[in-house]
């Protein structure tokens, strides 16, 4: 048994049109490899069903491969992330001790505040220069710069 190429080429834009809506950037592949399998088809039309159906299996597989291992090689972002930051050096406006949190500007933000709630180990006085050790939640641990 036969299946013609257009079977395939609805098959496959059915599953294209099927991630449109569902959120998995997943049956987008399958829809592909069925497209590719109906072009495959119309240039030989001598396929049987079994050599289609590898085909399928084989197109789906090398698109959702070339998508994971090379189109979607991406860098992380570092611009946004806490170890980003570390040892940035701010001016304290508010007093910090052992037991007292207090206030730390900085001259650019970081991720995205210019001002933070600060810890320390040792008490710093209001406007001496401090560095940024470690971001702790919504609070910047620092210590003497």
């Amino acid at each position: 048994m036969d299946m013609q190429w257009w079977i395939w080429l609805v098959f496959g834009v059915a599953l294209i049109l099927l991630e449109l809506l569902l959120p998995t950037f997943f049956i987008l592949w399958f829809g592909i490899g069925a497209v590719l399998v109906a072009l495959t088809a119309l240039i030989a039309p001598s396929l049987h069903l079994d050599m289609q159906v590898l085909l399928w299996v084989l197109f789906s597989s090398v698109t959702t491969l070339l998508w994971f291992k090379i189109f979607r090689r991406k860098k992380p972002d570092v611009r946004w992330t806490a170890d980003s930051v570390i040892g940035e050096v701010g001016l304290l406006t508010a007093a910090v001790s052992e037991f007292q949190k207090g206030r730390v500007r900085f001259q650019k933000p970081i991720l995205g505040s210019e001002e933070w709630t600060c810890v320390a180990d040792s008490e710093i006085a209001v406007g001496e220069r401090v560095r940024l050790t470690a971001i702790e939640g919504n609070t910047a641990r620092i210590s003497r710069a």
